[in-house]
């Protein structure tokens, strides 16, 4: 996806690198932003993908102010995905003249990327992009799946947080856990 004053589909589903990167070359930042509309026609697009894993990156400010969807319907429109967020934050703290949406885009971007299990990378450097690339690629080949059976039988359409707490074994460096903060129940 690329936008600015609006979202629209840039590349289809590929495995081509390069065609990827050419894409990402001739796309640069103008007009207004659109983000939650990328999210949405991204999370969209995700619905048809073949593969059983899927995670969307996310590369930006947080910043929106152009959109159609609010960030109430992107979040829950997020909730209700299968697909893990991940994001290349684009952050220029030095910057006196940020707008509103560019002050809070950090905050926005974690929020929602929490949603989902995914995270936010901030960039210092356009040399830091190979590293957190390679980060980001090494947490999505190297998770686990957990499953339970809730103690709520109801199927009720509603929304239940959960957390997955760590009791590392002794002799372990320090570990994190980055999970989704609930799903929503079965409504029948």
């Amino acid at each position: 996806m690329s936008f600015g004053d609006r979202a629209e589909l840039a590349r289809s589903f590929t495995s081509n690198i390069e065609e990827l990167q050419n894409g990402m070359l001739f796309t640069s930042a103008r007009g207004r932003t659109a983000l939650f509309d990328a999210i949405y026609l991204g999370l969209s697009q995700m619905r048809g993908a073949r593969n059983s894993k899927r995670a969307l990156l996310i590369i930006s400010d947080g910043g929106d102010n152009h959109s159609r969807y609010s960030e109430s319907d992107i979040r829950n429109y997020v909730k209700e995905a299968d697909c893990q967020l991940y994001s290349i934050g684009l952050f220029d703290a030095n910057d006196r003249a940020r707008t509103l949406e560019e002050l809070y885009g950090p905050t926005l971007l974690s929020e929602i990327t929490q949603l989902t299990g995914g995270r936010v990378f901030p960039v210092t450097s356009l040399n830091d992009l190979p590293d957190i690339a390679a980060k980001i690629g090494l947490e999505l080949r190297n998770q686990y799946v957990l499953g339970y059976k809730p103690g709520n039988a109801r199927h009720n359409g509603a929304w239940r947080k959960i957390k997955v707490k760590l009791a590392p074994p002794k002799g372990l460096p320090p570990l994190n856990i980055y999970a989704k903060t609930g799903y929503y129940a079965p409504n029948q």
